[in-house]
């Protein structure tokens, strides 16, 4: 190993057991497999500025080669997360194929040659009168707090304390709750924000519907195989609806409905590689 290069990887052998299984492919007739993978915190490290949030060097070099083991195969990619769609393309540089899940669910599409192929998203007027109104509420649960921002989304606000200080976050975020309890919404928290949204969407929702536009899109019968890998309270919805033929994986600490947990982005960096060395026959999955 040359100087200041990176240790390598160790896969924890759980993990390592459990990707070749997802890789097995013992299904007569064969299913379809969808891996779904969330991006800040899971792909990418968390970090003040959201502009700024790329892949490590090795998960983007891991879900290229994933994706170019996937060609001519019935496995799809996708990337999944709480950005809205266009800010997932820019700051994921996902590659043509991969089927695109921003703003929880809200909002979906597919990269192709040409860009992205977004589904349009569509607003009745009492949405954009509640949309209208919950940022005007959250403008006034940041104003004189240092750090705490909002960002708009199409169909949702976002409270982002991660700069602001304890006291002013916990008045924040309690501001906020009370906006949305007030126009009767939900707001979810994850790692430094509260979102709300004037659709109701979950990323398991749209991992459960994206399951059957993989199959479809792949041509197979079954019910498609999902591997999902995220980081943060809001993956858990998605994590949650596998089952005993999926395989969730866990990002990080905290309390989770995954069967396995790797510690960082680039240990699940060295599962996506065995996953696409799996599917391209240059490992055994013992099927």
């Amino acid at each position: 190993m040359s100087e200041g290069a990176p240790a390598p990887v160790t896969l924890p052998p759980d993990v390592a057991e459990a990707v070749l299984a997802f890789a097995a492919d013992g299904d007569r007739p064969p299913r379809a497999r969808l891996v779904a993978l969330d991006f800040d915190g899971t792909l990418a490290p968390l970090v003040d500025d959201p502009l700024a949030a790329r892949m490590t060097p090795a998960a983007r070099a891991a879900v290229d080669r994933l994706a170019a083991a996937l060609q001519g195969t019935t496995t799809r990619l996708a990337l999944v997360s709480g950005r809205n769609l266009t800010d997932l393309a820019e700051r994921g540089e996902p590659p043509v194929g991969t089927f695109l899940v921003g703003s929880h669910g809200a909002e979906t599409g597919h990269v192709t040659e040409h860009g992205v192929d977004a589904v349009p998203l569509v607003l009745t007027d009492d949405q954009e009168r509640a949309l209208a109104e919950l940022r005007t509420g959250l403008a006034a649960a940041v104003a004189g707090r240092e750090g705490a921002w909002v960002q708009d989304k199409p169909s949702a606000a976002v409270l982002h304390t991660r700069l602001a200080s304890a006291e002013d976050t916990l008045a924040a975020e309690a501001a906020a709750d009370a906006v949305a309890e007030h126009l009767g919404l939900h707001a979810m928290h994850g790692k430094d924000v509260v979102e709300i949204a004037v659709l109701t969407v979950s990323k398991g929702e749209a991992v459960d519907r994206l399951r059957d536009d993989v199959g479809q899109d792949a041509g197979t019968t079954g019910r498609t195989r999902v591997l999902y890998a995220g980081d943060d309270t809001t993956d858990e919805t998605a994590l949650a609806i596998l089952d005993g033929d999926d395989l969730g994986i866990k990002v990080g600490p905290g309390e989770t409905a995954a069967a396995v947990r790797v510690p960082d982005a680039d240990t699940l960096a060295a599962a996506l590689d065995l996953l696409a060395r799996a599917l391209a026959g240059e490992v055994g999955t013992g099927s």
